[in-house]
């Protein structure tokens, strides 16, 4: 497709996106939504403790996604690659999901003292530890926190969406630049957000220990997560006119070399972490891997050093795979499902009482809230074209070419 055929083309792209089946799709996401939260109800009735632990899970995943999306639509405005510009759309949709994310972060609320020690008044009063760290580890500071976290990324998500938007109406090549120079700060205003949410949300669940890399490891799993739901998505969209003329082998291809970079990234940060706490041996570093490396919880910690690392590693390390969408997206469902497994691993070994009784928690309520967002992402996406038609490089980006 060159420019002649693509003015053309315009026309199937101008109009908000309409793709067969997105309808039917978006309603059957709001039905398992629905009925998925009946049953965490249920979950929520008959143990609050593990209701509030799978919901942790369940928003944290989700807010991977998002902010993961985020990222790398920064990212690609940054480089202007033409792997982001055919699936910037999905990626501005996902990124406008957030507001829907801080509502559902508000059963967190009703959770805190089940999720967290410091959330207690009496352990903090019983310990001195806590009561040093308590000017920061308080509930009202948490929420207020978790507002100027959203306000952050809210922010830019708006600030480069607005521009995307005024692109579709008129052809100013200015605004490409205006959105890379908003970019790189925005970026740079995404780590440090991450940075102080992982130790709000994940890395106090263990009040008394502290990783200093932890918060650009949950980068690499936002980051990891993203790319297996943009590279899931995009086959289904490949699948449907108008966007099965555009989507190519070279996009998955991309597409494929960035998930393996992030592949890699994430299990540097990992065994980083690891090897700098193992080689420490100190008490108040090694009780997280210690407790997670023991029983049932080591036989998970092997598993997401095969799945989640050595096998995508594997696969990945492939030209023709990468190039064959329909097997990308098998190594992609693969880190979706082995993302959340991290996120159980890292979650539930940080309380003393387990119950396995209740562990489908686990699975229905990220399932759950999976249904809602999916619903509202949907939504965002068929309020703008599919493609920036404006955009002076996708003529580039869509060619046809190997």
């Amino acid at each position: 497709m060159n420019r002649e055929t693509m003015g053309s083309d315009a026309a199937a792209f101008a109009a908000p996106a309409d793709v067969a089946g997105i309808d039917r799709l978006q309603r059957l996401a709001l039905i398992a939504g629905g009925a998925g939260a009946v049953v965490c109800l249920a979950g929520l009735l008959l143990s609050p403790h593990y209701f509030f632990r799978a919901y942790l899970v369940g928003w944290v995943f989700w807010m991977g996604v998002t902010l993961g999306c985020l990222a790398i639509s920064l990212l690609h405005h940054m480089t202007r690659g033409a792997w982001g510009l055919v699936i910037r759309r999905v990626l501005e949709a996902a990124s406008r999901t957030l507001p829907l994310l801080l509502v559902l972060a508000l059963p967190l609320a009703f959770g805190m003292k089940d999720l967290y020690e410091w959330a207690r008044p009496e352990a903090v009063r019983a310990d001195v530890l806590l009561q040093a760290k308590a000017p920061y580890l308080n509930v009202p500071f948490f929420f207020l926190r978790l507002v100027i976290y959203f306000l952050i990324w809210g922010g830019f998500a708006y600030a480069v969406g607005r521009l995307s938007l005024r692109q579709d109406r008129q052809p100013d090549p200015g605004l490409t630049r205006k959105m890379q120079l908003i970019a790189g700060p925005g970026l740079a205003a995404y780590c440090l957000a991450v940075t102080f949410a992982s130790v709000d949300w994940l890395m106090s669940l263990q009040p008394r220990w502290f990783s200093t890399i932890y918060g650009v490891y949950l980068m690499g799993s936002q980051g990891l997560a993203a790319l297996a739901f943009l590279i899931t998505f995009a086959l289904w969209l490949s699948r449907r006119e108008p966007m099965s003329q555009v989507l190519q082998p070279r996009h998955f291809h991309d597409w494929g070399k960035l998930f393996f970079a992030f592949v890699m990234l994430w299990a540097y940060f990992s065994f980083s972490q690891f090897l700098i706490i193992w080689a420490g041996n100190l008490p108040e570093e090694i009780s997280f891997y210690w407790v997670r490396m023991q029983g049932r919880w080591g036989l998970v910690f092997l598993a997401i050093a095969l799945f989640h690392f050595l096998l995508p590693f594997l696969l990945l390390l492939s030209r023709d795979l990468k190039r064959n969408a329909r097997r990308l997206v098998i190594v992609a469902v693969l880190m979706l499902v082995m993302r959340w497994v991290e996120l159980v691993w890292q979650v539930e070994p940080a309380f003393a009482d387990h119950h396995r009784g209740f562990y489908w928690l686990y699975l229905v309520t990220p399932l759950t809230l999976g249904g809602f967002w999916l619903a509202w992402f949907l939504r965002e996406l068929k309020k703008r074209p599919l493609l920036p038609i404006n955009d002076p490089y996708l003529p580039e980006a869509i060619a046809h070419h190997e």
